[in-house]
């Protein structure tokens, strides 16, 4: 008995990280549509978290066996290891959402797996072909994002010469609420589907769930409501960086940043892959605020942002390992 209070507690606290994660996170799917005032933030909140929640109709659950079986050794997933890593990943959280810095709950999470996995078993235990995988992710998603944005500014350029600035900002200001609810969709998809990885490590290390069986539904169900009540609940702070410090946006931009920013989600989560919705939005903003000209991105806000990225694994995984280090003390 003693030992399912733990494991009830255990995904409780996971859940809290999803709720976390969708807190954090919700400047990802609203900040573009709140910035050029298309929706009034709560509003746009509520939008955002129904497509985050609905995300697991449309995507498979590649990701979150990814997170579950392909960071580290899945032999060496205990309750300790799923705890240290929770706590890696919410600390960081918290600290970056106080100080208003749009960091990768994904990448929390996965540093906090390595910390608490190297703490308890050393190097040995890193599944190399995941982890590698997710760092091509960290550099790739954000030039993607970029690259995909640019794309669809010249489209949308191009497809627009003749129409007038106002019915440009009309036509925009429709097709941004499809471009965010897109965006919202690929977010739940990716970034819930990696605490369901979790929770199911977590069953399988308590003789609760077979190794190869399917990710049961109230798994999923959990994650993803606990996801969007996360968004539901905002993250003001961040939105304001997203949204407005780093460049300006028009509808259009607004659009092309969002798209750009789902297209590269959608790939990822098919592949498997867990990626940062937050690099990929940023790199898909700084891409619409570089068509304008260089000087339209500033980018002493983007590279305090890259350097949060590049701190983000490390500091996760060093307070894992010592959240790991105190829970086998206590033990």
């Amino acid at each position: 008995m003693h030992s399912l209070h733990l494991l009830i507690a255990l995904v409780l606290v996971a859940l809290a990280f999803d709720f976390l994660n969708g807190l954090h996170d919700a400047a990802n799917s609203i900040a573009t549509v709140v910035s050029t005032r298309v929706l009034k933030p709560h509003y746009a909140v509520f939008w955002a978290a129904f497509f985050n929640f609905v995300a697991f109709l449309v995507f498979g659950l590649h990701v979150a066996n990814t997170v579950g079986k392909g960071i580290v050794s899945p032999a060496i997933i205990d309750s300790q290891v799923i705890f240290a890593a929770l706590m890696g990943a919410i600390v960081w959280n918290i600290v970056t959402w106080l100080l208003g810095i749009p960091s990768s709950s994904s990448h929390a999470l996965i540093g906090g797996l390595l910390g608490a996995g190297i703490a308890k078993g050393g190097l040995g235990v890193i599944e190399w072909t995941g982890v590698s995988r997710t760092i091509i992710a960290i550099l790739g998603s954000p030039a993607l994002g970029l690259v995909l944005a640019l794309l669809l500014v010249l489209i949308v350029a191009w497809a627009n010469l003749r129409a007038t600035p106002l019915m440009v900002d009309r036509r925009f200001r429709k097709l941004q609420l499809v471009s965010a609810a897109l965006y919202s969709l690929g977010h739940g998809g990716n970034d819930a589907q990696k605490t369901m990885g979790l929770i199911a490590a977590l069953l399988i290390a308590h003789g609760r769930l077979a190794a190869e069986a399917p990710i049961p539904l109230w798994v999923v169900l959990a994650c993803q409501s606990a996801m969007a009540l996360g968004t539901l609940a905002g993250g003001w702070r961040i939105v304001h960086t997203m949204g407005s410090k780093i460049t300006r946006l028009t509808p259009a931009q607004g659009f092309c940043a969002e798209t750009g920013g789902a297209l590269t989600l959608f790939g990822a989560t098919w592949l498997g892959v867990p990626v940062s919705t937050t690099h990929t939005i940023t790199g898909a903003i700084v891409g619409v605020g570089a068509s304008r000209r260089l000087s339209a991105v500033r980018w002493n806000v983007a590279s305090s942002i890259v350097v949060a990225w590049v701190v983000t694994l490390p500091a996760a995984a060093l307070v894992a390992a010592l959240s790991y280090a105190v829970v086998t003390r206590l033990g």
